[in-house]
């Protein structure tokens, strides 16, 4: 067994699949998709996510972080939206301890393998947004 999840493999197969098609795809690396998806700003995620749907309803930073929750519990195997959603968190004005606190609350439910995997991914996504803004 290779150790990597059915997505990775799926991914390497298509990229495998793309350079048969096109050479030049042998940089292709799909992480730079996610940089072609602006991060929303937190008022725009208020009025779509937040108490625009609800007035007395959940904010948008909790909304979002409670979808880290989720992603977390289904193995955080979705990498791309792991880092989307931390990114958006962080927008919308989550700390970095709340963000780690709501990934390491799953390790409970979800198990250390699913969380370790999560808080890498948070982690390198903390990481590039510090390094941004120096």
């Amino acid at each position: 067994m290779s150790g990597k999840t059915p997505f990775e493999l799926m991914m390497e197969q298509a990229q495998e699949m793309a350079k048969a098609f096109n050479p030049a795809m042998t940089s292709f690396d799909p992480k730079g998709f996610e940089k072609l998806w602006p991060t929303m700003p937190k008022e725009f995620m208020e009025m779509s996510f937040g108490k625009g749907i609800s007035k007395e309803g959940l904010d948008a930073k909790t909304r979002l972080l409670l979808t880290l929750a989720g992603l977390t519990m289904q193995g955080a195997q979705a990498d791309t939206q792991v880092r989307m959603t931390v990114r958006h968190a962080l927008e919308a004005g989550a700390t970095k301890d709340e963000i780690a606190e709501t990934i390491a609350q799953m390790s409970m439910f979800a198990g250390i393998p699913a969380m370790t995997r999560a808080m890498e991914l948070a982690r390198a996504v903390m990481e590039d947004k510090k390094d941004d803004e120096t």
